[in-house]
């Protein structure tokens, strides 16, 4: 069932090479194991074989990957892995937040449909359920020159697993629901909702429409947080995140950082 439900445009005003003959889910090919579902997608790419939409899915990866290098470790079987490959041959550099953004939706999309209202986008494009991390999002890109030829979206949703070892803040659909899910069917669910986003995207103007629906689903919106930039540890407000990924803050005056300039402290 899809559960996506936010409303959707007619897409006008294509311009050549945008990929609208393909959907994101096709083809969808799963693996027992694989040492990182974005590895095998770049990989692929590097070889020349590449398609808008092609998914790869594992059960297992021994060797996931998070935002800045780190690992993300999973249990088998128990939750969303998946890398999917995206067509942004037709977008310009400037652009890579949008992109960001509208899968960030996507996801958002998909675990708010389940978990709620309480679902959000921690800047720049993890979720969280209240105040624990439900969501890790990498999105890796091929550039030739000028050309921003690929985009890799690699994924870790938290479904079933209940159990997070080191983890202390991971939360899964099932601790927040108590059901336990059908993780392809719900994978394939993801799909169509990521499918959808980006083909918002393509749509004129629509990436400020994005950024709007994105800002309104912040992570500690408007409400007093911790931040750390160094060794210096600061309290502000979070006010908005702009087009360019900047994350917007009042301490006491306006300042903004970019990504990877402040770590949050939770």
């Amino acid at each position: 069932m899809n559960n996506c439900s936010f409303a959707s445009s007619k897409i006008v005003n294509l311009l050549p090479g945008k990929p609208f003959n393909y959907i994101i889910g096709e083809p969808f090919t799963e693996f027992a194991s694989v040492d990182s579902t974005n590895n095998y997608a770049m990989a692929f790419v590097q070889n020349g074989g590449g398609r808008h939409g092609m998914t790869w899915f594992a059960h297992e990866q021994t060797a996931g990957k998070g935002q800045r290098g780190k690992a993300w470790h999973m249990r088998r079987s128990e939750n969303i892995m998946l890398s999917t490959l995206l067509n942004t041959s037709w977008m310009p550099l400037s652009a890579q937040f949008s992109l960001s953004v509208a899968v960030s939706l996507g996801i958002y999309d998909f675990f708010a449909a389940h978990a709620g209202e309480e679902t959000k986008i921690k800047w720049p494009n993890d979720l969280y359920w209240r105040d624990r991390k439900a969501v890790g999002l990498l999105i890796e890109n091929v550039i030739k020159g000028n050309i921003w030829q690929w985009a890799v979206a690699g994924m870790g949703i938290n479904i079933n697993q209940v159990v997070f070892d080191s983890l202390q803040n991971a939360v899964s659909l099932k601790q927040i629901t108590g059901k336990t899910y059908p993780v392809i069917e719900m994978a394939k669910t993801l799909c169509a909702c990521l499918d959808k986003r980006y083909k918002q995207l393509c749509e004129p103007r629509q990436d400020l429409v994005l950024l709007e629906e994105y800002n309104a689903v912040l992570f500690r919106r408007k409400e007093r947080t911790r931040l750390k930039k160094g060794s210096q540890v600061f309290e502000c407000v979070i006010d908005h995140v702009d087009k360019l990924g900047h994350l917007h803050v009042q301490h006491p005056v306006f300042e903004s950082f970019v990504h990877g300039e402040v770590q949050w402290v939770l």
